[in-house]
């Protein structure tokens, strides 16, 4: 067992109900050259680890825990680098932090702002270089634009065997792979009501695709396998463009509160591709407790073969508290547990 033997501290936010945890003290040192290989030595490090159970697990976190550590860029281009995590591991992509992240830059001056306009936090993650473009009025924040890496469809209508029937799958990337399954078509909806069933099923789509050769990134190992199994209701169309209502079943079993800021960019490129969000539309993306991201795409300079887009997130996070987190040498539950 490790011990974690200083103290931590955290600024936690909330991105439309999601949680998110960026570690400002207590950071261990992390090796690497680039995000992408900080991920790696941290998930191979045991004593770097630990500091991500500890925050994550219970009794201080939880199983739907997420957050992260700021690290330094991949070169001067970007403001900061960040490996996100939450309790199984370290994500390659997360638009809910990357708002976050935004918010959190601006409102403690990490980066300077314009106090009556957009300011753009530009941020190195594992999958590429992303930008949260935040905007205030009088010095207040009011509102985040996540841009996203490009993002485009894999494949559509993959059959995959569960518990509830056959299902058929659209995959996308977006920064991660995710799976894409309309909810009705396995006699659920995304409402709270199904979350056991919706948690029960996502696993088992997710990880009986993780391995195919479809969830393989063509050109960094490192982002293959499917990280999320994204269920949806198609609520019809607004004036702007069509409204849907999701949920994200991510990792091994954890539930995004949010409607999926790096997912919201994978149903984007397969709403593109398909023509039923045109340029200039918005998709309306409703969560599985109510909350809202409004998305927009446009066609990637360089995504003509595979129908590439760029997306963006609309979002909001604000600040839910500060801690400063102690293990007690003496505790026999050390860096915690996880009971789900």
């Amino acid at each position: 067992m490790w011990h974690i033997t200083n103290s931590v501290r955290t600024i936690d936010y909330h991105t439309a109900g999601e949680p998110f945890r960026i570690v400002v003290e207590g950071t261990p040192e992390i090796p690497g050259s680039t995000v992408a290989e900080r991920r790696m030595a941290a998930s191979g490090t045991p004593e770097i680890d630990a500091v991500r159970q500890f925050l994550c697990q219970e009794p201080r976190g939880h199983a739907d825990m997420y957050g992260c550590f700021v690290v330094p860029p991949d070169d001067d281009g970007a403001d900061f680098g960040v490996l996100f995590w939450h309790k199984d591991g370290y994500s390659t992509a997360c638009g809910h932090g990357t708002i976050a992240l935004g918010v959190w830059a601006i409102e403690t001056g990490r980066v300077r702002s314009d106090p009556t306009g957009e300011t753009a936090v530009t941020i190195d993650v594992p999958s590429g270089r992303v930008v949260a473009r935040v905007t205030q009025v009088n010095g207040v924040v009011i509102g985040v634009v996540f841009d996203n890496v490009e993002s485009y469809p894999i494949a559509r209508g993959v059959e995959v065997e569960t518990s509830r029937g056959r299902a058929s799958v659209d995959l996308s990337y977006a920064g991660a792979i995710y799976a894409s399954v309309e909810a009705d078509t396995l006699g659920l909806s995304v409402t709270p009501d199904n979350y056991p069933e919706l948690i029960a099923v996502g696993r088992e789509i997710k990880w009986a695709l993780n391995d195919h050769s479809l969830a393989r990134h063509p050109s960094d190992a490192r982002l293959s396998g499917v990280y999320g199994t994204i269920f949806y209701d198609d609520l019809g169309d607004t004036a702007d463009g069509p409204h849907q209502r999701n949920v994200t079943v991510f990792a091994d079993g954890e539930v995004d509160r949010s409607p999926c800021g790096s997912g919201t960019g994978a149903r984007l490129a397969l709403l593109a591709a398909s023509g039923r969000l045109a340029p200039g539309q918005t998709l309306t993306h409703d969560s599985i407790i109510g909350t809202r991201f409004l998305g927009h795409a446009t066609p990637a300079p360089d995504g003509t073969d595979r129908r590439g887009i760029l997306p963006t997130v609309e979002g909001m996070a604000y600040q839910t508290g500060e801690h400063r987190f102690t293990l007690d040498p003496r505790d026999p539950i050390g860096t915690g547990f996880v009971l789900r």
